[in-house]
């Protein structure tokens, strides 16, 4: 066999192997794909701590955790609980509403919102963790993707959550469907970006992820706003909507939580209702759904 059917057929020969190498999506009835149930898993309760400011979230280093209201930080010995030191904005100060930090190189790296406010604008701001001084502002102005709920460091630059919600004041503006999960380079220019799975808005509605931090292993978590649900994300092979891949059980009613530095798989919370900073064993979570990828690549 030579000539134009031979260049054919080897080309056909090599679609079909292709097509065997990935399988097959499964399609619901109107032909859309239909993603498997997420796991269920229980994340197992360690520590307790009482802590005012416990309100939007928690950071935590080495040495200390460091909780997060509207516009208060405080600093704790995570080993006593003991309130050493912290940091207070003016009431109808410039920063109102403080949704998460994270902690890195004595730092406090924090997402700052103008909500309830619209339009929505939003900044980064950074605290020295030593001093509790405010350091340094970024402003991002308005962003049409909603309000900054969290960042972490992503490849080089960053993996960021953004949130819109219900409107409950009859004012015309997104629903939370329209909160998703963008990167940016490190100069704060948009790179790529998914949504968030339609089943798992849903579940967090009328709010969205109001935490958000990529694990050791790769995968992506995400608090909702108040369900004691944690829910963990993969990237798609292909499309632009994450993977719900698992649902951690877990005693903290959302907002935003931290990897501990010191331990892989444990989890700083809070319990808003309680006014406690707690910590958790999160269980491993294997990747079963057949196009589900890592954030990262942890076979290094």
């Amino acid at each position: 066999m030579t000539g134009r059917r031979a260049v054919w057929t080897a080309r056909h020969a090599a679609v079909l192997l292709s097509a065997m190498a990935v399988p097959p999506l499964a399609a619901a009835d109107d032909g859309r794909y239909s993603p498997p149930p997420p796991l269920e898993l229980e994340a197992q309760s360690l520590e307790q701590f009482p802590a005012r400011e416990a309100r939007q979230g928690v950071a935590v280093d080495e040495q200390h955790f460091y909780a997060v209201s509207n516009s208060a930080i405080g600093k704790y010995e995570r080993s006593s609980g003991t309130r050493v030191a912290g940091w207070s904005g003016p009431r109808g100060g410039l920063i109102a509403h403080l949704n998460s930090c994270f902690a890195e190189g004595g730092l406090l790296w924090c997402a700052n919102s103008n909500h309830p406010e619209v339009p929505m604008a939003s900044s980064v701001e950074v605290f020295d963790s030593s001093s509790m001084q405010h350091a340094r502002s970024h402003s991002l102005g308005l962003v049409d993707y909603g309000s900054l709920t969290w960042f972490d460091r992503y490849e080089d630059g960053w993996i960021v959550g953004f949130a819109h919600y219900n409107d409950r004041s009859g004012e015309p503006f997104k629903t939370n469907a329209y909160a998703g999960v963008h990167t940016f380079d490190e100069r704060w220019r948009r790179t790529g970006g998914w949504r968030l799975p339609p089943a798992l808005i849903e579940r967090m509605a009328p709010q969205a992820a109001s935490g958000g931090a990529l694990g050791a292993d790769g995968l992506l978590y995400v608090f909702g706003h108040h369900k004691p649900e944690l829910y963990v994300l993969a990237k798609p092979a292909m499309g632009p909507t994450l993977l719900h891949v698992a649902t951690i059980d877990i005693d903290a009613e959302g907002q935003a939580f931290a990897f501990d530095p010191l331990d892989a798989r444990k989890l700083w919370a809070i319990s808003r209702p309680s006014g406690e900073v707690r910590s958790f064993r999160l269980p491993d979570v294997p990747l079963e759904q057949a196009h589900a990828r890592r954030f990262r690549d942890v076979s290094k």
